[in-house]
């Protein structure tokens, strides 16, 4: 299964296995503390711009998507405290959100709808006696899962929107490669395998492309993630905090 990261026991759901299964509100963000980076669509670009970098991360420039940089080390989140607790009033990318379900493709050959819902049975707020219900008496969803699966499905179509927007930046060859690098404390961060837009390539697309743009809402998610560069400052000194608090209780 692809992008799930912090899922550590993902499972189809099940109406007979988990027919009595019960989710606890999300009562910390632990598991997602260990990840520098997730996976963000189009439409939050505005949001999220605001508190982290917008990036565009991937191997080559064929496979490059968008990503919310949460931190500047490996394993390492500085949204998330020692207690799970999200930065009060910075964003929350959808990728995060949506734990701990998961819309996965089926494996080819399987019958059905191309995706099915995965939980993550390994969460914490999963149980038999306390939380809201997963089904209802009857076998039917509960609320509560209808919402989520909702939640999933809106997600998917923003993927599928986020990948036409991709790939109208590399038909343009708006693209172009960007390494990151920090000096702290004699040290050196890199960050390599990203990529911005160009903005020179940008103010030379023709008219008709423009509009199109224009018209499509591209030029907002452009300018959210040109905008959001200056968070990679802000990157920096959460990370001096980190360790300035840190070196408080060594």
């Amino acid at each position: 299964m692809a992008e799930v990261l912090f899922y550590e026991r993902p499972v189809p759901l099940n109406r007979t296995q988990h027919k009595d299964l019960r989710l606890k509100g999300l009562q910390s963000l632990k598991f997602a503390a260990k990840v520098h980076s997730v996976p963000l669509t189009g439409v939050e670009f505005a949001p999220a711009a605001r508190d982290m970098p917008i990036l565009f991360a991937g191997a080559t420039m064929e496979e490059a998507g968008p990503m919310a940089l949460l931190g500047l080390r490996q394993n390492e989140n500085l949204f998330v405290d020692e207690n799970g607790v999200w930065e009060a009033n910075a964003y929350v990318p959808a990728f995060v959100r949506r734990y701990p379900f998961v819309l996965a493709e089926k494996p080819a050959g399987q019958e059905g709808d191309d995706f099915t819902v995965f939980l993550d049975e390994a969460y914490e707020g999963f149980g038999s006696n306390e939380g809201d219900r997963l089904f209802k008496e009857d076998g039917t969803d509960s609320d509560m899962l209808a919402n989520a699966v909702n939640f999933l499905g809106e997600f998917q179509q923003h993927v599928g929107r986020t990948q036409w927007f991709m790939e109208q930046l590399r038909k343009h060859d708006l693209l172009e490669p960007r390494n990151i690098r920090l000096e702290k404390d004699g040290k050196t961060i890199n960050l390599n395998g990203l990529f911005v837009v160009n903005e020179n390539k940008l103010r030379e697309l023709d008219e008709k492309t423009a509009y199109e743009f224009l018209r499509e809402g591209v030029f907002g998610w452009i300018y959210a993630h040109l905008l959001s560069l200056a968070n990679i400052d802000r990157a920096a000194q959460r990370l001096d905090r980190r360790e300035a608090s840190e070196a408080t209780k060594n």
